[in-house]
């Protein structure tokens, strides 16, 4: 069985940082993509989708640390959905991609400027994804990321 998500897009909102009793580094994004294709009647037409990212440890410290509202990243990780209670007990779902790679691709977005990849293991950050002990993380290489304008969505 295969769980994972990839996705390239622009946030919409600095990051948002908070650290567990133990320390640990939890960083939540809102992440955009959208799609651009034309209808029926020919008109060109956008449509975004909006994607909660929480990016743990080391990982969640570096997107914290470099990246801001309309930064374009790139994330690899799998779909999570969590069960909370509200204020008067009813049970609440929330549904998010907990990244195990994320990719600052820079860009008139925003962000580093670079390609730097972090995966989620400590270390220095390189400029090609490493690879982790899942066999199907493999990740694509996007050697020079195009324009804006090169991108179709």
């Amino acid at each position: 069985m295969l769980n994972k998500a990839i996705l390239i897009g622009n946030l919409g909102a600095d990051p948002e940082t908070r650290f567990t009793q133990d320390g640990t580094c939890v960083c939540n994004l809102r992440l955009a993509t959208t799609e651009k294709f034309k209808n029926r009647a020919g008109e060109q037409v956008e449509k975004t989708e909006w994607h909660r990212v929480v990016l743990w440890g080391r990982l969640g410290e570096i997107a914290n640390q470099y990246l801001k509202k309309g930064s374009r990243v790139y994330i690899e990780g799998k779909i999570e959905t969590r069960k909370w209670q509200d204020r008067d007990g009813n049970d609440r779902y929330t549904t998010e991609i907990r990244a195990t790679e994320m990719k600052m691709l820079g860009g008139q977005g925003g962000g580093s400027g670079g390609g730097n990849s972090f995966p989620t293991q400590g270390g220095a950050p390189q400029n090609t994804p490493q690879k982790s002990s899942d066999p199907f993380a493999e990740s694509p290489d996007f050697g020079d990321v195009p324009a804006d304008d090169d991108i179709p969505f």
